[in-house]
Formats: C-alpha cells, structure tokens, sequence
C-alpha cells in the first residue's frame, strides 16, 4: 500500500503527507451508521507512519506541477462547454419541430428521447406521458366530429312551437333543454344567470292604422308590434323617406316638403329600425310606419315584430344590470323613441300609396308599385298603439370547458335562444350550432385527450329580440372584470339566412385568423375549394360594420371585447320570413336546400376560432391591424387640413397620436419575437397587452352610463371617427352649420383615446413617449 501511496504521489507531483483511514463499528444500539475517520499524519503514535526511510533516499525532493493542474481544469471546462453544447442543440432541435407543428408547417412526428432508469441503474419500460395534439390535427378532428345529422336534430327541437317569447313558458322550457344538454356533454360548470328586466308585449287589443279622409278607413290591424313604442294615438300627414336614413331625410329637404307633425314612412332594411325611428323624431315626426323589404308574394300580407329601443340591454336600468329593479332609481334609456311605432304589411304599404298623391318617388326609393313621397290633399294617416309593459325573468344559461393553464382567460360562443315567432333562422340556427360545438369540443377534451390552455364558455341569451338585453345586462353585470377575461366573442345567430353570399362582421383584431380559418374550411356548396377562394382576397373591404341587432355589438361597442360573426345569406334576395310568425324550419329549407351542411360548415368556422384562441401559446391578435385602420382614417382628414387650419386648429396632435400608437404596436410586436414563449409569465403579460387593445379604444373621458357605446371605431355617438368626418364633410360644405366647440371636443376626445391606446400597448409606465 505504501508503494501505490508513493506512486501515485509521484504522478501528480506532491507528497502524500497525509491519508484517510475509515473504520466502521456496530454500535450497541444496533446502529451501524457510525463513521469514525482517522487522520493518519496527525493521530497515529510514532510521528509520521507510512513513509519509510528508504523512499525519502531515492526520491527527489517533492514539488507541484502548476502546469499540470492547469491542463486538467481547462480539459474538464472544455468537456463542460461541450455537454452543454451538445444539451442545448437537442433541446432546439426538439422545440423546432414542436414550433412547427404548433403552426401547422412541417413534419410533426416527434419521436420520445427520454429514458426512464431504476434505482440500480437497468432500464424500465417507458411510462408515456399526456398526448399532445398539434393543431393540424386538432382542426382535422374538429371536422371529423362535427354532424349535420346532429345539427338537424337540435333543430328540430323547436317545431310544433309557434313562438318562444322572452321570459315565458316556451323560452324557459328551451332554456332547461339547453342546461340538461350541457350537462349531458359533461361540461366543467353548467350554471344560469338571472335577470329582471322590463320588456313590451302587445295589450289586448290590437295596434290600428287608419286612413282618414271623409271619414275613417281601417288600413291594417296587425298582430306584430313594435317594443318600446310609445302608446297612444297620433295622426299626421304620411310622408315616405325611404330607408329612413340620414341622407333620405336630406332629400326630403332639398325637396322642400315639409315634416314636422307627419307620420314617417320607410321600409325595412340598411339600417336599424330604431336608428329610422330616431332620425324620424329628430325632424320631427309623431309617428312611424315600417314595412318589409323586398317584395316576395308569399310574405307580402306578413308584418315583422321589431322593437325601436336605440341602444342594447333593459331600456330602463341603462348602464345597470337587471338583477333587481329596487336597486336603481326610476330613470329609463335616452334611446326610447318617444313617439308611436308600427310595422305594417307591403299589402297595406302599397294600399296607403294608392292614395296618396304627391310627388312620385325618385327612381332609386321605389320599392312598392305606385310609390308617392307625400300627398297634397286633405289626407291623415291615425296611428294607435296599445302595447303593455311587464317585468320579467329572464334566464341566461352557460356551460364552460376550463383551461388547463389561463382557466380565467375565455372565449366565448353565444346564440339568442327566443324569438317571437318560430325563429327557425333567427334562434334556431345559432342554439343548434351552439349544442353541437358544446358537444364536439367537450368530447375532444374528455376522450381525446385535448387540453385548451384557455377556457371556452358556451352562453345561451334571452330577450335577444328586444335587443339583445340578456347579453348586455350580463356584460352590465360583469363589466369590471369581464374586458380583463373574456377576449373573443364569436356570435351565431343568424348564422345561415341563403347559400349565395357570405356575410361577415368582425373586429380588425381578429381578421387575421378570420382568414386562415377560411382557408382551411371547405365551401359546402361546391365540389372543391375553400371559403377564401369563394370571398376573394379583397373580402375586408366587404365587412359588414355591427348594428345594434346584433348581440356581438355590445361586446366589442360597450365592453371593448373583440368579436366575430360569421353567416351565409343571399345579397338582393333577403330571407322574408325573417321576425315573422312564418320563420320556420320548412320556409328555411325552401330558401336553401344546403341547410345543414351551411350549418356544419358555419360552426366549423366558429370552432376553429375560438379552438386556436384557446391552444396556441400567443393569442392569435393582429393588433397591426388597428395600426392600418388609423392610417386609413388619417388618409381621410388630409382632405380637410385646410379646413380645419381656418379656424385656428390643427389635425397635427391627431397624426401624432396615430403614429405613437404604430411605434407601440411596433414595439410590442419585438417584444413578442425576442420573448421566451415557453415562460408562462412573460407570455401571459405579452397576451394581456394584446387583449387590451379594443378595450384602449373605449373612450375613458365618457361616461359608460351616458353614452354606453364609447368605441371609437364602432361605437354610437358623436365621439366617434365616424362622427369626427361628418362633422369636418359638415365643414367643408357649409361652415356656419359647425359648432366649432363641439369639433374641437371631438378632435381632443380621438386624439386622446388613441394616445391613451398607444400608452396601454406599450406595457410599462416607463416605456410611453409623452411628447405630443
């Protein structure tokens, strides 16, 4: 022993002055962990045992080797750097390809690389872990389970009804059937939210219209009414204004009729009705007629219920939620007409302008044979409403899927379930697609192992008809913390009206994926090709701007959540039975015989959305897209510099807005490519910027309960860019008709807000450029 001790000394180049001895004793206790550890050089009697003289007489005097040991550590570095090199290249290449599956680019086929070992070093079999599922293959499965036969059944559930009316026993009957389905699907949380609402029903004698001229003729007594109308008797000169429109009136005016105290005529359609009513009252009007637009034979004697409330939710608890009607003062929306409402048939429309005998209509209003604009005789229209108002309860039913990682980030599908006739198109499509997407994808993540990151939160409304009041006082209810949650909200009501044409609605946010899911959703009405090829490559420029009809509105006007709506329908030929007794699943049918594979299709196109916002790492936002908007409009004031510059001011500040709100979106877009995306924080504050961005262009220098739609893109009222043109077009054509204080009120308010959007991109307090 002493001779290797020596040996090895000489190899290393250093004296072994010392060595360690290990004795291991059992103790009494039967522990035999003791260690006692002798050091030879400092313990053991006679000095220094273990270096015999003869060594010291052969050997050299002892010293160290610096060099050596130098070499050792740079090898043993050397071998480090290379273990990691070697480490870090496998972890890359695995991510690429995992990187390119989660885009939907290249070979998916990962092959496990992990081996798991026992305890003594042999091999055990390898314990496989949760499946993961790229989203080429999540889309393929979507299509796969999604069934036109199941699309059919949900429809059918509504026949033999003839109407389901907010709040009473057909609408809470459908409301059940819709809970028990979401909880057969096996849904996370199945649950209802109640709300007390005012609504309008007819009174128990009909609405009248009559002519009145020696004497009283009955021109119509209909079945239909008008929500909200104001109840009473008017009568007025009848005067028809087309669409009803803010340009129609104008014509009336350069006509030089004139319309204070007339009853105002126009047809259905471009518009809301609400919005005809408000521009009727504006010049004055007493009274409003509306009848159906286009001409069809088979609906021609059908009147259309409608509700003329400008503004979404309970007129009467407005910028409140409807949980209970005690809890707020007597006050009632801005948005109620005011003045008496009914919809009138095209038989009776065409019945009042064989007796008038004014000035024919211009070549582009005629709409009914005989049209006239206003009559010069002695002649009245007397218009009375008797319609009841009633409190009710209202339920709003919801199911939801839970994410696996951001449960308190959600998408969410909503359908109106009531309607006042049948509604086959008007609620019946969008609840049967809403069942069949609840059931698709809770299968997808109970058997086939999917596991959204994000939650999916399906929602059935009511009192959709008088405009969309279950979905708003839900909003009202939630509204402080559902804009910091909810990021997409996908509509599927009205999902499917013809097979010719598609409609789309949509906020810019999500025209990016808008498009690459219509890419990979087939046409359902030809042999091959997909929905793009059928839109064209120019399809953004044909986005149909939200009304207040449509349940997504208050989510992206009111809330500032992003949302998408997404049918087919035929441009010219409008589905007529639409808000009538006749809307039912026989008529739809007649109109398309694609019905349920427009059906399927629609909901796959829904299902893709919100399945991408809810798998893929980074929020699939295109906020650039606002960046392009805001450059449209500045192309759009160029045109009003001048202008503006005579009366003191500047659109400068405006520019300038405008261009710090492109450097954020710049800087957030870096931000997003130099991140981590596999650090789950920094991903979801880098999602939370995105999620803001429609949320930023609620103008926050208003008040939510005065003017409730603040959006300044899609938004109602004068603090709108759409607003801000007309008035400067206002300006250009006449200046004395421009009130220079509200102008400049509207240039700080756009200024601003987007300034304000700019900041909120940019992410931290210490990032934003002030300098205006």
């Amino acid at each position: 022993m002493d001779h290797a001790r020596a040996a090895i000394s000489n190899l290393f180049g250093s004296e072994p002055t010392s060595y360690t001895r290990f004795s291991i004793a059992r103790q009494t206790d039967g522990d035999n962990s003791h260690v006692e550890m002798n050091l030879a050089a400092d313990e053991e009697e006679g000095g220094e045992i273990g270096k015999p003289e003869h060594l010291h007489a052969s050997m050299p005097p002892p010293r160290r080797n610096g060099k050596n040991l130098c070499l050792i550590i740079t090898a043993a570095v050397v071998l480090l750097l290379i273990g990691f090199l070697i480490g870090y290249l496998s972890y890359r290449g695995r991510m690429q390809r995992v990187n390119r599956c989660l885009d939907g680019s290249g070979n998916c086929e990962m092959t496990p690389t992990a081996s798991y070992f026992s305890d003594d070093g042999m091999e055990e079999e390898e314990v496989p872990g949760p499946r993961i599922l790229y989203w080429p293959e999540l889309r393929s499965m979507l299509s796969a389970k999604l069934s036109a036969p199941c699309l059919e059944a949900n429809m059918r559930q509504r026949e033999g009804e003839t109407s389901f009316e907010a709040g009473k026993g057909e609408d809470e009957n459908t409301a059940s059937y819709i809970h028990d389905q979401f909880t057969r699907f096996r849904l996370d949380d199945v649950w209802n939210d109640e709300h007390y609402v005012r609504l309008q029903d007819k009174g128990s004698s009909k609405n009248q219209v009559f002519i009145v001229e020696n004497g009283q003729e009955e021109l119509e007594s209909p079945d239909a009414y008008v929500a909200y109308s104001k109840n009473g008797t008017v009568i007025g000169k009848p005067i028809y204004v087309n669409y009803g429109r803010k340009e129609d009136f104008q014509q009336i005016r350069i006509m030089g009729i004139p319309m204070n105290g007339t009853i105002m005529i126009f047809r259905a359609g471009k518009i809301t009705l609400a919005e005809k009513v408000a521009n009727a009252r504006k010049e004055g009007a007493v009274g409003a007629l509306m009848f159906p637009d286009p001409s069809n034979k088979k609906t021609d004697s059908f009147v259309p219920f409608g509700h003329a409330h400008l503004g979404t939710g309970d007129p009467f608890t407005p910028g409140f939620p409807s949980f209970n009607h005690t809890q707020f003062p007597p006050v009632e929306s801005s948005g109620l007409p005011h003045i008496p409402v009914q919809t009138i048939s095209r038989e009776a429309a065409a019945k009042l302008f064989g007796k008038m005998d004014g000035d024919k209509c211009l070549q582009d209003w005629t709409s009914v044979m005989g049209c006239k604009v206003t009559v010069n005789r002695n002649m009245t229209v007397k218009l009375t409403v008797n319609n009841v108002m009633m409190d009710r309860k209202i339920l709003n039913i919801f199911g939801v899927i839970k994410g696996f990682e951001e449960p308190d980030r959600y998408v969410v599908l909503g359908a109106q379930r009531d309607s006042w006739g049948p509604g086959a198109a008007k609620a019946g499509v969008g609840t049967a697609i809403l069942l069949e997407l609840a059931r698709v994808i809770s299968d997808m993540v109970k058997n086939d192992d999917y596991k959204p990151r994000r939650s999916i939160i399906f929602a059935s409304w009511s009192a959709g008809e008088y405009g969309a009041v279950g979905a708003t006082e839900w909003l009202e209810g939630y509204s402080t913390t559902l804009h910091a949650k909810a990021f997409t909200y996908i509509n599927l009501d009205t999902a499917v009206l013809g097979s010719r044409d598609v409609k789309i609605s949509a906020s810019p946010l999500l025209y990016s994926l808008l498009e690459t899911v219509m890419k990979r959703v087939k046409d359902p009405t030809k042999e091959s090709g997909n929905l793009y090829s059928r839109v064209g490559s120019d399809w953004i420029k044909r986005v149909v701007p939200l009304d207040l009809d449509n349940a997504a509105f208050p989510f992206l006007a009111y809330s500032g959540i992003p949302v998408v709506s997404f049918g087919f329908y035929d441009e010219g030929d409008e589905y007529s039975f639409l808000g009538t007794t006749e809307d039912t699943l026989a008529n739809l049918k007649e109109k398309t015989d694609k019905l349920y594979p427009l059906m399927r299709t629609a909901a796959e196109v829904a299902g893709q959305i919100a399945l991408r916002l809810t798998h893929d790492h980074e929020l699939f936002l295109d906020f650039d897209r606002y960046s392009e908007e805001l450059l449209s409009f500045q192309e759009k004031l160029l045109h009003f510099d001048s202008d503006v510059k005579a009366l003191g001011l500047t659109l400068n500040w405006l520019y300038f807005a405008r261009g710090d709100f492109q450097r954020a979106a710049d800087t957030l877009r870096r931000d997003i490519t130099n991140s981590d995306r596999e650090n789950r924080i920094v991903r979801r504050a880098l999602n939370d910027r995105m999620m803001k961005v429609e949320y930023d262009f609620l103008s926050p220098f208003l008040s939510p309960k005065d003017a409730p739609f603040r959006h300044i893109f899609f938004g109602k009222g004068s603090h709108t860019l759409q607003s801000l043109l007309e008035n400067l077009k206002q300006l250009k054509e006449n200046e004395s008709s421009v009130d220079v204080n509200e102008l400049k009120e509207q240039l700080a308010l756009a200024t601003w807000t987007i300034k304000g959007a700019a900041n909120a991109l940019v992410g931290d307090i210490w990032n934003t450029d002030n300098e205006i």
